[in-house]
């Protein structure tokens, strides 16, 4: 269907070397949509650039130089820069008192201030081109609260309020801006936190009313979607794709 065509679009994704990001970054490559991935990776950049026939750029996104070099080269390289999908993140499980203040900022700065210097950097290029989609990767976490995820979800639930602003900001430029909140989808992220927190494979399977884990490709449709003209009158939304784990009582 037109509505989701990406053919001539061009789209940046931040972390898209794997897991979720690597999982849309496919979606919209079978949409059309021409990529570059940025991610500290080289090696699994290149793979993921190969398999996906995408610019690959090597930054660390907690950099604020770096970032928004990435963004500024992706532009270039690509010819011009209509998606961003800021899906970067890292977590580190401890109980709060636990946390260095050093730990705080690197989850807060990788997960919530790249998106925003990233965001700020792609802005004069999406309205040179007349308007671009944002999305803006949260979690569960924006929504809930767990012992072991303070920093977590502190930047979470601050991409969902910074999704909002961004979006009224823009909207008079034709920039959408839209978060997804996945649940828990199968990545090397969420297994690292099966095996550290006990229980947990368990709880989520009992809370999600699908009966299973998500997997990457589970966020294709609504990657396509916020990125195509199919959702140009959807902005500062947060959609949640999680089997109905956010829903059950």
């Amino acid at each position: 269907m037109d509505l989701f065509n990406l053919e001539g679009k061009t789209a940046l994704v931040t972390g898209g070397n794997g897991g979720i990001g690597l999982g849309m970054a496919k979606a919209l490559a079978e949409a059309g949509a021409k990529l570059a991935i940025a991610g500290r990776d080289e090696k699994k950049n290149a793979a993921a650039a190969a398999e996906l026939d995408a610019i690959a750029i090597k930054a660390d996104l907690k950099d604020e130089k770096a970032c928004r070099a990435a963004v500024d080269q992706a532009a270039q390289k690509l010819g011009r820069l209509d998606i961003l999908v800021n899906n970067a993140g890292i977590n580190v499980r401890k109980a709060p008192q636990d946390y260095t203040l050093e730990e705080w900022k690197l989850v807060l700065d990788t997960n919530l201030t790249s998106a925003f210097v990233a965001s700020q950097a792609a802005y004069p290029h999406m309205k040179k081109a007349g308007g671009g989609k944002i999305v803006n990767i949260g979690s569960m976490m924006s929504i809930f609260g767990a012992s072991f995820t303070t920093p977590y979800a502190a930047s979470k639930g601050g991409i969902v309020q910074m999704t909002r602003a961004i979006a009224c900001a823009w909207a008079r430029d034709n920039i959408q801006v839209n978060a997804v909140l996945p649940g828990w989808i199968d990545t090397a992220l969420t297994r690292g936190a099966r095996e550290q927190v006990k229980g947990l494979h368990e709880r989520v399977l009992a809370r999600t009313p699908a009966g299973r884990w998500g997997e990457p490709n589970d966020l294709s449709g609504i990657a396509v979607f916020l990125c195509s003209k199919a959702s140009d009158f959807i902005t500062g939304t947060a959609i949640p794709v999680d089997g109905g784990y956010s829903v059950q009582g």
